[in-house]
This record gives structure tokens, sequence and C-alpha cells, in this order.
């Protein structure tokens, strides 16, 4: 098979099918009609009367019994109003969401972009008022009756789901005036702490003199190198340069604390206060409502992740074992177990990817050799750069995808894990904004299901060193999921729940983050050498918009799986209906969806089958390396 690209270097994504450059009159012109659009839409809104309280009693009002009002449906023109502002922000969302992640990708790319930071700044601004003009709208239809406007509105019929959202999240609204400054205020509180991680983080560097360290990177021995290359390290074979990286990993974490530990005390005390002021009870209720599931379903979920501590233990004993030690160092986790499997170029991995997304479907196949030859793809780790990988939609059917590709199974995994991402986006694109609008539980699966398909592609041709290879970075994965990812849930808990009463130290937040990983890695790591700065590391606890950024990952993986097993099962039946999953996944909370496959997401039955899925493979890899 002929591959798509064959470009020497990694590629980078081009962004000049969007508009030319960020100075270029295209950009600039659809910069100012977002800010155009939103004008527009406020007057909309103010003719509508939309999210005015008692000062918006224009027509068709009466009080419901909480002192509130509620419109009459019967009016024909309140549903010509409703039906001309949900079309109305839907249009201007998705302008909004092209200008946004046109500037983000140079933002991603290159931290150093200063007009691009300029430009993000900017629209931030825009930014405010689309989130101030969402709450108006959230807090109006909490005035209405919706299930008789729905009765009566084929828009309003087609975005049911949001506007019953829409009515539960006006019962957890401030006033308009205070949603009004919370929005304002957030741009230079939660927004700009957020910012300043990002760009800290992406500038880090340090010094590796020591020989064995420097051969492993493309620099001198004098020469820094940044924070994504010396984590890049952990992968090394040799233990030496592990331990060297990681020592001097914790150590320039150590003097970047400062404004770090401020910046993640600034967020959650800010998600604390508005949390109190919204009515819910915690960060936690906020953000599992934000995750379109239930106490039960987290419980259940968690409940069956503890239960299979034991085995990922015994998959981290194995790999000690092959490594020839005792016990693993926190810097041991994603060291390379045997000789050195096949060295995957990029090339190769766009070739096996459509290869093995053509075996489900071509329509999957032909969106993955889309995005390759449409250069969709930003590949290469370089200085200024984010690390780690993600997806973004665009505009229309178009999605970028960010990846720092290393030359093993896992950067094809990590490649085929985004590009589902895409697909989804693309199974989402006939749809409307409100329409499209997934919780982070449901947007891995997709990309859980296309990751699934390549690993098991990749075990059933690969010789004996190469499963090895491949089973061991998806159970390392896999631990980082279900282990890992629950620290970092039980750290963020605590943290929340401290900061209530004041700020949190340096050395407080180390210890918290020590004891969460001492309460799920127990006896499988070394306790003496753990990573108390992981806190500084992810940048997902820096975010005052979406707390709680762990636990949809081991959602995702593990409603993944359920489906990929339901797929092996009767792949015909399940390729009929998966495509309408993914459509549907802005459209109903996920025990509907679930129940769609006979999935009950509430009991631990559930979770513990998706996880007999990954006991069979540590099984398996404990098999290989005896």
């Amino acid at each position: 098979m002929t591959t798509i690209s064959a470009s020497p270097t990694l590629p980078h994504w081009d962004m000049t099918t969007i508009y030319p450059s960020l100075e270029s009159p295209e950009f600039m012109q659809a910069f100012a009609a977002v800010e155009r659009m939103l004008d527009d839409l406020t007057t909309v809104f103010d003719e509508a009367h939309v999210g005015e309280g008692s000062a918006g009693a224009k027509r068709g009002v009466r009080r419901t019994r909480g002192g509130g009002q509620s419109k009459d449906a019967k009016d024909g023109a309140l549903v010509a109003d409703v039906e001309r502002v949900i079309e109305r922000l839907n249009t201007v969302t998705a302008e909004y969401r092209t200008v946004s992640s046109y500037i983000y990708s140079f933002v991603a790319t290159n931290s150093r972009d200063t007009l691009a930071q300029a430009r993000q700044s900017e629209l931030q601004r825009q930014g405010v008022r689309l989130a101030q003009l969402r709450s108006r709208f959230i807090a109006w239809v909490g005035t209405l009756d919706v299930e008789a406007i729905i009765a009566q509105s084929p828009v309003a019929r087609a975005h049911a789901f949001t506007l019953r959202e829409a009515q539960t999240l006006a019962r957890h609204q401030m006033s308009p005036a205070e949603e009004a400054l919370a929005a304002e205020l957030n741009v230079t509180g939660g927004a700009a702490w957020g910012k300043l991680h990002g760009v800290i983080t992406s500038q880090l560097t340090l010094i590796l003199s020591a020989d064995e360290c420097v051969k492993h990177t493309d620099r001198t021995a004098s020469e820094p190198i940044t924070m994504s290359m010396a984590r890049n390290l952990a992968y090394s074979p040799d233990r030496a340069t592990r331990r060297r990286a990681y020592e001097a990993e914790l150590a320039c974490w150590e003097r970047n604390a400062a404004p770090l530990a401020a910046a993640l005390n600034g967020i959650k005390g800010q998600v604390n206060t508005l949390t109190h002021r919204r009515g819910w009870p915690s960060a936690l209720d906020a953000a599992l409502f934000d995750a379109r599931i239930d106490r039960a379903t987290l419980d259940a979920m968690l409940t069956a992740a503890r239960e299979s501590f034991p085995d990922f233990r015994r998959y981290l004993h194995a790999k000690a074992r092959a490594l020839g030690l005792k016990r693993l160092a926190w810097y041991d986790i994603s060291a390379p177990v045997g000789s050195a499997g096949r060295a995957w170029t990029f090339e190769q991995a766009e070739e096996f990817i459509l290869t093995q997304f053509a075996t489900y479907s071509p329509a999957l196949r032909d969106l993955a050799a889309r995005a390759f030859r449409d250069h969709w793809i930003d590949a290469e780790p370089r200085p200024g750069k984010e690390d780690g990988a993600f997806c973004m939609p665009v505009r229309g059917e178009e999605s970028r995808v960010m990846s720092n590709f290393k030359p093993g199974f896992g950067g094809v995994s990590t490649l085929a894990h985004e590009l589902g991402h895409a697909y989804h986006n693309l199974r989402l694109a006939p749809l409307t904004m409100l329409q499209r609008e997934t919780p982070m539980t449901l947007a891995e699966t997709a990309s859980i299901f296309c990751e699934t398909i390549v690993r098991h592609a990749a075990l059933r041709a690969g010789h004996l060193e190469d499963q090895l290879e491949i089973l061991e970075a998806y159970l390392q994965s896999a631990c980082q999921v279900v282990v890992d990812v629950t620290s970092r849930f039980l750290f963020e808990q605590a943290a929340f729940e401290r900061r209530r009463q004041r700020e949190l130290s340096i050395d407080e937040l180390c210890e918290l983050m020590l004891d969460a990983q001492r309460a799920t890695y127990g006896d499988g790591l070394d306790g003496t050498s753990l990573h108390p700065y992981m806190w500084a590391v992810k940048s997902h606890y820096y975010s005052a918009g979406r707390s709680f950024y762990n636990f949809p990952y081991m959602f995702g993986l593990l409603f993944g799986l359920g489906l990929y097993a339901r797929y092996q099962r009767d792949p015909e039946a399940f390729t009929a209906s998966y495509d309408d999953l993914l459509a549907s996944t802005g459209q109903a909370d996920a025990a509907t969806l679930a129940a769609r496959f006979g999935f009950d997401l509430r009991t631990p039955d559930f979770w513990r089958s998706s996880l007999d899925l990954v006991r069979a493979d540590i099984s398996r890899f404990d098999a290989l390396i005896s």
C-alpha cells in the first residue's frame, strides 16, 4: 500500500485552508464577524427579553409557585422567539469555534507566538460575551414551559435535550448580573491562572549534562532541553538516564512550584466560591452534571476500579521482573520491556492505521486518509509546543490533531486515538452546535474504540517482541487511566475540600499527591520514588471551567472497551448502530445511550466486565515475560 504522505520530517498541520494567516484580511474579517454576530445576537436576546427576569415581562408571563416567571407557551410569538434564539445561538457559536480553534492552533504549537497570544486575549472578550449570553439563555429557558414549546416547535423538538438540561442548570445559576460579572472576572481570574500554567510549563527548560542523558536528545551537554524532552526520557531503555531525567524534572518543578501553586489555589478557590453560590453541594456534583452521569454511576465505576488495583499491581510487579528490578520506581513506569520492538516511522504508522481502519468501515478509513492527505496533523515535538496530544474540531467536518510523535507503537496508538476523535467530529458535523455538545465521558468513545482496533491488529500481526511491546504500551496506558486517574481524582477531591478553608502550601499539595499515589499504586511502586509534583504537571487541574478532568478518561476507556467487546460479538449489528450512537452523544445522558447496547452503568458489573478484558491482557503479559 502506498502511503499518502512521505515527508522526511514529521508533519505540521496546515491552517491556511481556514485563513491564510493571523494577519490576513480573511482572518480579520472573520474575527470582526464574530463581534458583529454577537452584537446581533444581543439584539435578538433583548427583543425577546431573554434572561431579563422580572423586567422581561413583555407578553404571556405567569408567576410560578417559586416566585419566578413562566411564559405561556400558547403565545405563538414566544415559540417564534425560542426558534430564533436557538438558531442564532447555534450560528454564532459555530463561527466563534472556528476562529477560536484557528488561534489556538498557533498557541498550542508555539507558546512564544506573541501575535497568537494577543489574538487569543482579544477573542476572550468575545468569549465572555458569548458565555454571558449562554447564561441568559439558560435563565430564560428556566422560566418557560419547555414541554409545551417542544410539542409545538420542530426546532425546539430537535433541541429537546438541550432545553431540558438548561432547565436544570437554571436552578443552579446566580442572578443575571452575578453571572455576567463572574464571566468577566474569569478572564483575569481562573482563565488567567490557567494561561499562566500553560505558559510556564511550555517554556520550562533544564540541562542534562550526563552523556547518557544527552545522547538521547539532539542537544549538546550544555544546551537546555524542554520539559517535554526531559519527560520523554522516561521511555529510555537506560535506567540511569531515566533516573537522572526524573531527578532533574522534579528539581525543575520545585524551582517553579510557587507560581503554579498560586495558580492552582486561585482556580480551586474560584470554583469553590461559584459552586457554592450556584447551589451545588460540591464541585464534584457540578462536574458530574457536566459529565452527564450521576453519583451511582461514578461510585460503580470507582468500585470496579479499586477492585482492579491488585491486578494492575500484578502487572507492575511483572514489569519489574522483566527489568530485573525488585520494585519499579516512578521513573520506571514508562521503561521499555525486553529488546526494542519495531521502530515505527510516521509513514508506517499512517499506512497501518489506514489499513486497520478500513477493516471497520470505508468511512473511518476515508476520514483518516483525509486527515493525513490534507495535513490536519501536527506531529513534530519542538520547543514551545504543548506536550501530549489532542484533537479539536475546526469547522464543518474538519478537525486538527496535535501529537508529539514517538517512533514506537505508542506513537501509532496515540494517532489512532486522536483520529477516533476526528471521526466522532465527522459524525457530529451535520448537527447544530447545541446538539453537538458532548460531555467528556462520551467524548472518548470513538477514540478508545479506534485505538483498540489498531492495538488488536498489531498484536495479531506482531512477532513475540512486538507483542510484548504492544501489550506493555497498552497496559502502561490502562494503568495510567485506571490507577493514576484514580490518584488524580483523589488528589483533586482532597484539594477542593482543603481549599474551602484556606490556601494550600506547596508542601501540602505535594503531600496530598503522594497520599493519592500511595493509596492507588500501593506496593506496585517503590514508595520512596513517587512524583509529588504531578499536581504541577497535569494541565487538567488548571481549568476553572472544567473541574475533575480525570474520571471521564476512565469512563471513556471502560465504556469504549465495553463497546468493542460488543462489536466483536456481532460486528454487523454493531456497525449499523455505532455511528448513530456517536451522533447522539450531545443529545442524551450516558446511561440512556449505554442502554441502547444493554449496558447498565449504575452497577459495578458492567465496569468489571470491561476491566476483565484488561485483566486478560495482564495475564497474557505475565505469561510472555515468565
